[in-house]
């Protein structure tokens, strides 16, 4: 098998890295074998017993505070738990959203009491997270969701629908972002979190047909006057769900950097295997010039789309990651990545547009980077702005 050197950041090497790398690798080896992948991607969805392995094997909550029993970890363990995610090919497991995306908020926002109820059972995977932001008609456009929470009494009262939710068929934990001031723009933006097992109100939708990412359950979701206790406000106080939503965004399109590396490096890895033995014109494809020299071209990006998001971990590590910064890795690396998976297909030729071969899954699965956690154009918007 094909090894792309990449040197990285001594942050996130050390023994005590590779070590957890290793663990997370024989986790998939054991759980997420060829035929259980085809399986879910079959189905829609994987199993629920994966979450189940994965919180008994503590890989869930690898950065929740031990005080709540969690790993203690930070982000350097979540960036090795997704690159190695999918270099095991293991692309739709909603594992990275629940505990880098929805754990943080918990921890972070939460009342105490919240805290010690959720993030014990979040680290079990009693608990499956999600975050409920898109709507049909709202989507890097925050400001323009229509979902509204009306308190009466001691509970908030929950009308509207969300789309393109992932773990939406999973997920019985789902932040719900929401107007409870439906006239004061962002600032009448709240995050309200929903219990959803035996929640009356709560309705899951269709299960979404996309062109990638096949085992990722993908839902929308429905509230129907579902009334959930004010205590599950996040923040304690109305209103001030976009500023939590942009504190934590940062981070969230640094991750789409860090998988969009991670899926570099893998789409190089299966190419040169390839190349390497595939035979044409009574010689090797690696053996023609256009492939070394598209080959190298690939690779020199691939190292400096590494070094820039390792200095993003870097600088987030440090508290220090600017909201610009994370939409330059985000839109640049996606882009990048779209580009050299296409770039590495066009090697396999015929085969490269067969599922049953990784690039032409990545092809299908990667192209939604370039959307999600806020559109690439989106993010040359906010870019500019600081021009």
């Amino acid at each position: 098998m094909a090894v792309i050197d990449i040197e990285r950041s001594a942050a996130l090497c050390g023994p005590e890295l590779q070590v957890f790398s290793d663990t997370v690798r024989r986790f998939f080896a054991d759980h997420a074998p060829s035929e259980a992948l085809r399986r879910w991607r079959r189905d829609g969805v994987v199993d629920r017993g994966l979450w189940d392995k994965a919180g008994a094997a503590g890989l869930a909550g690898i950065s929740i505070s031990e005080a709540y029993g969690g790993g203690g970890g930070d982000f350097r363990h979540e960036a090795l738990l997704m690159e190695t995610q999918i270099d095991c090919g293991v692309e739709g497991f909603g594992l990275i959203l629940h505990n880098a995306v929805v754990a943080p908020y918990i921890e972070q926002y939460a009342s105490e009491d919240c805290k010690q109820r959720w993030l014990p059972r979040m680290v079990s995977c009693q608990l499956i997270g999600a975050i409920a932001m898109s709507e049909p008609g709202a989507g890097s456009d925050l400001q323009a969701i229509r979902t509204t929470a009306r308190r009466e009494g001691d509970h908030y009262v929950i009308n509207g629908q969300k789309t393109f939710i992932t773990n939406g068929q999973r997920a019985n934990l789902v932040i719900v972002v929401c107007k409870t001031d439906a006239d004061a723009g962002a600032k009448g933006i709240s995050l309200i979190v929903v219990e959803t097992d035996d929640c009356p109100g709560f309705e899951r939708g269709r299960k979404l047909d996309k062109i990638g990412l096949h085992s990722q359950d993908t839902s929308e979701l429905f509230f129907n006057n579902m009334r959930v206790p004010v205590g599950n406000l996040l923040g304690g106080v109305e209103g001030r769900g976009f500023s939590q939503l942009m504190a934590q965004l940062p981070k969230e399109r640094l991750m789409v950097g860090v998988t969009g590396v991670a899926n570099i490096r893998r789409a190089l890895r299966e190419t040169l295997d390839y190349v390497k033995t595939r035979q044409v014109f009574g010689g090797r494809v690696i053996d023609f010039q256009n492939t070394q020299f598209k080959l190298a071209e690939c690779k020199t990006e691939a190292t400096i789309a590494q070094v820039f998001v390792d200095h993003c971990i870097d600088r987030l590590l440090a508290g220090t990651l600017d909201a610009t910064t994370a939409s330059m890795a985000k839109y640049w690396v996606s882009d990048l990545e779209c580009k050299i998976v296409d770039t590495c297909l066009q090697f396999f030729g015929g085969y490269g547009y067969m599922e049953e071969y990784p690039i032409a899954r990545m092809f299908a699965d990667t192209r939604v980077e370039r959307i999600y956690a806020g559109s690439n154009e989106i993010m040359k918007v906010l870019i500019a702005r600081t021009l």
